[in-house]
């Protein structure tokens, strides 16, 4: 475990360690996690940029009012979206690239406060939507400014990492996964999925996390018995079960800047994250590799265990990283080609 100190440690050094005026992009940031990632940036960069990206206007001009007095000489821009939809994030990452020839962190936490089976408006599923495919988009339209920053290239992806599960390969999707299963087959499906676009920039790292058990906003609005029944187990044991958002924060901001979690080609230390302190070590990648570039980490930071790395080793060994991909370009083209045909 990466203990609570050595994050706070580690994180104390980013002012002094890291340039100034490096620009992170946060999708889903108007609430819990990533609210609190984004305010631990503006608390410890020098000079920071960041774009946040969410559906309430409201949520967003707080939150740049408080990330002004947290740090008043960065600069705080939000972009109002729902990223659920392919064409919408095209649209969000061309703004963000008109302004932009260089990006340090993305980072991907949006979610919604329900196990959503329905479709949207461009026929994905909408849990997967958010979780994967739209995340992805971000990622893939993106690349070429992660790439291009001469610091600190990182991309965080909240989800479930180091949970992952069997993949039902004839259901990319989830349309048809029973409820119990859509954890396991969603993460699998993310971390793979960051495996195919890893291989085209083997100067960024990719994190999948799993943040725990975090009282936010998604959890308090959650419907039906299985929120009564989450809010009910939190009120009883949130005690001493819960990871607290100011630490969730903190911690999330440790894995966007941390040495632990370099890229597989750190072009002899180019990536210049904060350094490793004391009996912390270089983490290990998906595929078991230490300092392999793609992570998928629990809440304390630990990479995922002797059994996960058996089972995503298998499923690569069957070429599920190349049909996953396939998959998701084909989705990609069949929701961008009447755009494109124009």
């Amino acid at each position: 475990m990466v203990s609570l100190s050595a994050v706070q440690s580690s994180n104390s050094l980013i002012s002094s360690t890291l340039p100034p005026s490096l620009v992170a992009v946060f999708v889903g940031a108007t609430s819990g996690i990533g609210e609190s990632t984004l305010k631990q940036f503006a608390k410890h960069f020098r000079k920071p940029r960041a774009y946040f990206i969410g559906r309430s206007q409201h949520a967003g001009d707080r939150i740049v009012a408080e990330c002004r007095v947290l740090n008043p000489a960065g600069e705080y821009m939000f972009i109002k979206a729902d990223v659920s939809l392919i064409r919408i994030v095209n649209e969000v990452c061309e703004e963000i690239k008109a302004k932009e020839k260089a990006i340090n962190i993305l980072f991907l936490s949006a979610g919604l406060p329900s196990l959503d089976r329905g479709e949207t408006p461009e026929h994905l599923q909408l849990l997967a939507a958010l979780t994967y495919y739209s995340r992805v988009r971000f990622i893939t339209n993106l690349l070429p400014l992660l790439r291009y920053a001469s610091v600190l290239r990182r991309v965080v992806t909240v989800a479930g990492g180091s949970l992952e599960g069997p993949l039902d390969a004839s259901d990319f999707p989830a349309r048809r996964i029973p409820l119990r299963a859509i954890r396991g087959h969603l993460t699998t499906l993310i971390s793979l999925g960051l495996e195919a676009v890893g291989k085209t920039a083997p100067e960024v790292s990719f994190i999948h996390d799993y943040p725990g058990t975090v009282d936010t906003t998604l959890v308090s609005r959650m419907p039906g018995l299985l929120g009564v029944v989450l809010r009910a187990y939190i009120y009883l044991a949130g005690r001493w079960i819960c990871v607290p958002i100011e630490e969730s924060g903190e911690r999330h901001l440790y894995l966007a800047t941390s040495a632990r979690y370099p890229p597989v080609n750190d072009r002899k230390g180019s990536d210049s994250a904060v350094p490793l302190g004391n009996r912390v070590d270089v983490a290990q990648g998906t595929n078991g590799g230490v300092g392999s570039g793609v992570y998928s980490v629990g809440w304390d930071g630990e990479s995922s265990s002797p059994t996960v790395q058996k089972l995503l080793a298998g499923l690569r060994d069957k070429g599920m990283v190349e049909e996953i991909w396939r998959h998701t370009e084909s989705e990609f083209n069949r929701i961008t080609e009447p755009d494109e045909g124009l």
